[in-house]
């Protein structure tokens, strides 16, 4: 669909089919900085539309399908085509059934669509067509089909997943899951003059070392919006690393660090060459210096609180058939164990925590902290 009028008409039917099976391919592996390059719905009765946003970049014909509390979106592992959509789009979304989440809920091992549809509706999807570029036009046969694939099944999935969760009562669960993904908002991704820092083994570097570190980190960037092409597939992290460890003076020195092939060389030997050189050579008070990253100590109450709730994890999660990340996040641990409540009516307040944690685990969590909140003479 590449029409105007078309994604008018669309978002009129969309909306009235109250249930809508979503997806979206994206042309990261080719492309930088990355496009959304195609959406695919489709509706219960079996029709399936391709959206070309290439073509069409105003989609708020869809805007009303999207916020309409009334007009449930069916996804998979939908938490990137989300992302995308809110952030390019401005899109909010409303009613939202992730699939991906019902299963993890029902303690499925393996959460892949592939895997998912042959368990639960015996369907099994065409091969895989993740690594295409999602931005050629026109479309392959066999990407329209790996494409529609994707959503034409997913109703059926959900009904499957709905009745399973239901008997396991823990479709209410999956519901405010999938209501707080709708409702997460998203940061704007603004330029981080220190993410050369966080390349592995940057931090080993010397002074001179971690200034190429920059200046490369900084080339491989204006190269990759040059090139059009994802800044991995111009020179990959621990090819970084090792130029600015190594600090190569020629093209012959470069010829030795893996990552730097002939074709490299010839495109961008000098100009890799020329941010070693300066970066390298930079006066002292100019080169970048990283503040020590550690976390501050956490007071001893609040590890052994931590320290509680993990050993409570441990034992809950294998007793509910959950992982115990499902159970209990990390995230989630540290914030609990900071916040030392008391009551449910403490637990609740917790950000991110979630009323079914609450309802199903509260009075289990307080007593596993218990002894630390309120000390052994209480």
């Amino acid at each position: 669909m590449r029409a105007a009028a078309d994604l008018e008409r669309l978002g009129t039917r969309l909306r009235a089919a109250r249930e809508v099976a979503l997806d979206t391919e994206g042309d990261s592996l080719h492309h930088y900085p990355e496009r959304l390059a195609l959406l695919q719905f489709a509706e219960r009765a079996g029709e399936t539309w391709l959206v070309d946003p290439l073509a069409l970049p105003d989609l708020a014909p869809l805007a009303p399908v999207f916020a309409d509390a009334g007009v449930l979106i069916i996804v998979h592992a939908g938490d990137n085509d989300l992302v995308q959509l809110k952030r390019r789009y401005r899109f909010s979304f409303a009613g939202l059934f992730d699939t991906s989440i019902a299963a993890r809920f029902l303690g499925v091992p393996a959460l892949g669509l592939d895997v998912l549809l042959t368990r639960y509706v015996g369907v099994e999807l065409p091969p895989s067509r993740q690594k295409d570029d999602w931005s050629a036009r026109p479309l392959s046969p066999a990407q329209e089909q790996y494409a529609v694939a994707d959503v034409r099944h997913l109703f059926e999935l959900k009904d499957k997943l709905v009745a399973e969760l239901g008997r396991a009562g823990r479709l209410a669960w999956v519901e405010e899951e999938c209501a707080a993904l709708a409702a997460q908002p998203v940061q704007e991704r603004a330029p981080d003059p220190d993410a050369f820092a966080g390349l592995k083994g940057a931090r080993e570097l010397s002074p001179r070392g971690l200034a190429a570190l920059r200046g490369l980190y900084e080339l491989r960037e204006t190269l990759a919006l040059r090139a059009d092409r994802p800044p991995f597939k111009i020179l990959g992290n621990e090819t970084l690393v090792r130029l600015a460890g190594e600090l190569p003076s020629d093209r012959e020195a470069l010829a030795r660090i893996p990552g730097c092939t002939p074709r490299v060389i010839e495109r961008w030997g000098d100009a890799i060459l020329a941010a070693i050189r300066t970066g390298a050579t930079l006066d002292e008070a100019a080169r970048p210096r990283l503040e020590h990253r550690g976390r501050p100590p956490l007071a001893t109450a609040v590890r052994r609180r931590i320290e509680a709730l993990r050993a409570w994890r441990t034992e809950a999660a294998p007793r509910v058939g959950l992982e115990a990340g499902v159970v209990l996040p990390n995230r989630l641990i540290g914030a609990v164990a900071e916040a030392a409540p008391r009551t449910t009516s403490d637990l609740l307040a917790i950000d991110g925590l979630r009323r079914w944690r609450v309802e199903v685990f509260g009075d289990e969590l307080l007593r596993a902290m218990a002894p630390v909140v309120r000390g052994p003479s209480s």
